[in-house]
């Protein structure tokens, strides 16, 4: 769910800024399984992956292996985090920069993203994917839980679905931190607004049922009160 509204949003950004057909020059920080940029590199672009864990990387490489020649000859897999960028490449080397599910593991964030923004090439576009600050309530309040939704109204920290304490980030926060970095906000979406507290192994409904849950999901991350307070936030920034 997260990975289809994510990638609808995202390419529609793309779509927006860069000419139709233009071969970009991705960076994924924090590519995880690799979903993301496998699917960028399907779609004709030249995709880094950077990925700190190296089970993740194995994963991400193996996944990689399957797909035909031309798309692995266009997917680069590096094994480093966020905080290493400038080691890796040069300024405005890349036009798209993804950092998605990454902050809420970086305690000081702002010096990293500076990092990723002094990546892009002029005009190019920062997908930032985190956990929503101001809506950590959301959860234990719908599953009943009133002690964890009332201590979870003046705290940045939570604990993930993986058991780990990590912290969430606020729209007006991020919005001035992408000010100060020369690559504002240009747009932002909420994610899972309405599925947060559907667990993971929960099997997905029949195809149409499925539809009108994205359909449903997707207006709501577009739409305001109900973006607010949705699990995630996509915000999505452009350097100046």
């Amino acid at each position: 769910m997260r990975q289809e509204l994510v990638a609808r949003q995202l390419d529609e950004q793309i779509a927006a800024r860069f000419p139709v057909g233009q071969r970009l020059r991705v960076l994924d920080v924090g590519t995880g399984q690799g979903t993301q940029a496998l699917r960028l590199a399907r779609a004709g672009h030249t995709v880094t992956g950077l990925e700190s864990d190296p089970e993740m990387l194995r994963v991400a490489r193996e996944a990689l292996s399957t797909e035909p020649e031309g798309i692995r000859e266009r997917v680069r897999l590096i094994e480093g985090d966020g905080n290493e960028t400038g080691v890796h490449f040069l300024p405005g080397s890349f036009d798209v920069v993804l950092c998605h599910g990454v902050l809420m593991y970086v305690r000081e964030p702002d010096a990293m993203l500076a990092g990723l923004a002094r990546m892009l090439a002029p005009g190019g576009l920062l997908s930032l994917l985190v956990r929503n600050a101001d809506a950590l309530a959301m959860r234990p309040g719908l599953a009943g839980d009133w002690a964890g939704a009332l201590s979870s109204f003046d705290t940045d920290a939570y604990t993930n679905r993986l058991g780990l304490s990590v912290r969430a980030d606020r729209l007006d926060t991020l919005t001035r931190t992408l000010d100060g970095i020369a690559a504002p906000l240009h747009a932002w979406y909420g994610v899972r607004v309405f599925t947060d507290n559907v667990p993971n192994d929960v099997q997905l409904p029949a195809a149409d049922e499925l539809d009108r849950l994205l359909a449903a999901e997707d207006k709501a991350g577009r739409t305001d009160p109900y973006r607010r307070v949705a699990a995630l936030l996509h915000l999505c920034g452009v350097r100046g």
